[in-house]
Parts: C-alpha cells; sequence; structure tokens
C-alpha cells in the first residue's frame, strides 16, 4: 500500500486523540470522528484486538480514509485483570472515570482489605489497528507494567492515569508531564511497531 498521507483517529476520546496525534510522524494530514459527527460503533469484541478492529473498519467505511483506532486499558492482576477490555464502562454510561477509579478502589477493598499495604501489580494495554475500509493493514499491541497508586493522585493525563504508577518510578501518570508519559506508555509502545504503515 502507498504511503499513507490522509489518517483518520478514530476515537472520540479527546485525550486519547491528543495523544495519538503527538506521536503521528509530521506530513500525515490527519482528521477527528467529531469532524464527521461519527458516533463510536458498539465495541462487542472479547479482547483489546477485536475491539480495536471494530473501530477502525466501522470509522474507515463511514468516512472513506485509511483509520488508526486505539482500544486500550488497565489490567489488574489481583481482580483477575479486570477492568481489562471494560476500562471506559467502568465508567458507567458517560465513561465518568472518577466513578471507575472509585470502583477500583472498591473492588481491591472487596479482594484484600490490606491491599494498600501491598504492592498491586497491574499493566497498561493497548492495541492500535489500521484499517481501510474492510481490509486490516496491521494491528499491534504496546504495554506498560506498573502498580496502583494508594489514592489517586494528579490532573494530567485522563482515564486511570492518577492511580498509575509506572515501574521504576514513584510519580503516577496523572503527576507525570504530557511530554513524558507520551514518550513511554502503552500508546507509544504500540505505536513504535505500527509506525513502519504509515
Amino acid at each position: 500500500m502507498k504511503k499513507i498521507s490522509h489518517l483518520l483517529i478514530g476515537t472520540n476520546n479527546k485525550g486519547k486523540f491528543r495523544e495519538i496525534v503527538a506521536l503521528l510522524p509530521k506530513g500525515i494530514k490527519f482528521y477527528s470522528t467529531s469532524k464527521f459527527k461519527i458516533k463510536s460503533p458498539q465495541e462487542n469484541g472479547k479482547t483489546f484486538e477485536a475491539n480495536s478492529i471494530i473501530k477502525s473498519k466501522y470509522f474507515s467505511k463511514k468516512t472513506n480514509l485509511p483509520c488508526l483506532a486505539d482500544d486500550s486499558g488497565l489490567e489488574i492482576d489481583i481482580l483477575d485483570k479486570a477492568p481489562g477490555i471494560y476500562s471506559a464502562r467502568w465508567g458507567g454510561k458517560n465513561s465518568d472515570f472518577k466513578k471507575a477509579i472509585k470502583k477500583v478502589y472498591k473492588e481491591l477493598y472487596k479482594k484484600d482489605k490490606d491491599w494498600n499495604k501491598k504492592k498491586i501489580k497491574a499493566r497498561f494495554i493497548c492495541s492500535l489497528s489500521l484499517c481501510y475500509l474492510n481490509k486490516k493493514i496491521a494491528c499491534v499491541r504496546g504495554k506498560i507494567e506498573g502498580t496502583i497508586s494508594k489514592e489517586p493522585k494528579g490532573n494530567k493525563g485522563f482515564g486511570y492515569d492518577p492511580i498509575f504508577i509506572p515501574n521504576g518510578m514513584k510519580l503516577t501518570f496523572g503527576e507525570l508531564s504530557l511530554k513524558k508519559k507520551y514518550r513511554m506508555d502503552h500508546r507509544f509502545n504500540a505505536f513504535k511497531k505500527i509506525k513502519k504503515f504509515l
């Protein structure tokens, strides 16, 4: 396939959109789904990869543009890898992440009332897919390992960033500068693998 010069970013999440755009090679003209006023499709896949492909194919067919879409979430080992692919849904209908974070803590206390005295292993997973109409061009996965913070900290980033501490650091993603976060997180690690298709 010839080099992509126009690309739709298949997300209605402003935080994800900002982060993907920050990673794009210069020279690619990008569009957001909000420009086309397209609602997100129903994500009924069983994996991050499946949901990512559902989105990139759907948005591409709606606009006739190649589409890069992301499905990502937080896996917490002690919660049997929940919330996982349901990460946004834990925030209810409006994906309210304050609500979702409260639910994480509620579930952790249910599982182990002393969880906050331990290192609770977790990771962010990102599956990025690139599709053109019905054709899948690529689908890759990136991840970053870390632990859950005892309380939410920081107001940078979005989603579960205030409760995730990447391994080797003391600050949550919510406390790190966006520039620093964009250069190390799950989306960056996935992007490194998909870059050659752009």
